[in-house]
């Protein structure tokens, strides 16, 4: 009897097992200066990230910049003295505080047109709107008070007894709370936004002028002129950090949409610094025009405003994001089958591949600038990979497990012994 084999040595795969990654963030560099008026002191975007207006002091114009190209499309006259601003969250109506005429300003954002200015306190500064869009919260620097403007009516609806000065004007996430400056007597006021008064008198710095709360809602960072610091309190129990100092004279202050950093503006030494909001430390000043003042980081955190009140800038900083892996589960191969899987990633691109710890399986190549493994396995094992990606960003590296079962043993063909057919005698 012969034996037929029918079972197989193993199940061939090429099996790609992704063990993890190790994210080094990188660059931040320096745009081209974006000339815009006299003496731009606010700055903020619009939702979708296209345009951005800036306020100029001097000249009382608001300058309308087109973020894809970088250039002023337009040049919007509005009341004396223009200084804070703020978008609506559907993008169609940007608020305009006129400091020197007492008034706010509503410019449609699709046509640039004004409409007639609403009266508010005296030298409105700061500008902040409520996540549902129906109203506007003006800091009075004149008068020690927050307008408050229904969206719907165009109308002052209350009038907040804030603190000495206030400035600086921000809204928490969820439209409950707002939180304002108030420069000379070393306070935040918060205001319970629904019933529009003032539930907690927090103190901070001297001469308090920024502030900013971060996407999550559960911090709120506050720029301290006069004493070269910034305070970070706790928006669940009003507690405050210690101070983080951030060169000698910071101003405006902007959080980036996936709350990793705080940009800091610092009117003395005309530069920007980045608070990392997880560790509290701050990286080293990145240059900017003279006397920079308000800033606001793009919706999609690729870049950075920063108006500069000393002189006709806006300076631009790109930010570049790194690589993050975002490959699936490869597909299984077989020994002596061709085979291709993509290595792909997200980030600021271009991105390149590179195979950086261990050594592909022979008869697999990898292409740097597609990420494509590909190839015939020759041979069966198991080979540990790192391979990086990297990109203007930084660079990011995969570990991967790459095993290769032996190929199937084909089992030879039987053959059967010939059959002889004797003739029948009968006798």
């Amino acid at each position: 009897m012969r034996k037929i084999l029918t079972g197989f040595v193993s199940v061939a795969a090429l099996v790609v097992v992704f063990a993890g990654v190790a994210p080094v963030w990188g660059a931040t560099t320096v745009g081209a200066p974006i000339t815009v008026g006299i003496n731009p002191y606010g700055v903020a975007f619009t939702p979708d990230g296209r345009k951005a207006f800036v306020t100029n002091s001097a000249d009382n114009t608001v300058s309308v910049i087109t973020v894809a190209t970088g250039t002023v499309g337009a040049s919007i006259p509005v009341g004396s003295g223009p200084a804070g601003v703020a978008v609506t969250p559907d993008g169609t109506k940007a608020y305009v505080a006129n400091s020197s005429s007492n008034t706010l300003s509503v410019i449609t954002v699709a046509t640039g047109a004004t409409g007639t200015p609403i009266p508010v306190g005296q030298r409105p500064d700061g500008v902040a709107i409520t996540p549902d869009g129906t109203k506007v919260f003006v800091a009075n620097n004149g008068a020690g008070t927050v307008s408050v403007i229904t969206i719907a009516s165009g109308t002052v609806s209350a009038t907040i007894a804030v603190g000495q000065r206030p400035s600086g004007v921000a809204i928490t996430p969820d439209g409950t709370k707002a939180y304002v400056a108030n420069g000379v007597d070393n306070t935040v006021s918060v205001i319970a936004v629904s019933s529009n008064t003032v539930s907690a008198l927090v103190s901070v710095g001297r001469g308090p002028t920024g502030v900013a709360v971060t996407p999550d809602g559960t911090k709120a960072y506050v720029t301290n002129g006069s004493d070269g610091t910034v305070s970070m309190i706790t928006v669940a129990n009003g507690s405050v950090s210690a101070p983080i100092p951030v060169g000698t004279y910071p101003l405006g202050v902007a959080v980036a949409p996936d709350g990793v950093l705080a940009y800091v503006t610092d009117g003395n030494t005309n530069t920007v610094s980045a608070i990392t909001i997880a560790s509290g430390a701050v990286g080293a000043p990145i240059s900017t025009g003279i006397a920079p003042f308000g800033v606001a980081v793009s919706p999609d955190g690729r870049r950075a405003y920063i108006a500069n009140n000393g002189d006709t800038t806006v300076s631009v900083l790109n930010f570049s994001s790194p690589p993050v892996f975002t490959s699936g589960t490869p597909l299984n191969a077989t020994a002596g089958t061709p085979y291709s899987f993509s290595v792909t990633s997200s980030g600021t691109a271009p991105i390149t591949y590179s195979v950086t710890a261990g050594t592909l399986p022979t008869g697999i190549t990898l292409a740097a600038a597609s990420g494509i493994l590909s190839g015939t396995p020759t041979a069966s094992g198991t080979f540990p990979v790192g391979i990086t990606a990297t990109g203007p960003g930084g660079s990011t590296v995969a570990n991967y497990i790459l095993t290769i079962a032996a190929a199937p043993l084909v089992a030879p063909p039987v053959v059967e012994s010939p059959k002889t057919h004797l003739p029948v005698v009968s006798g």
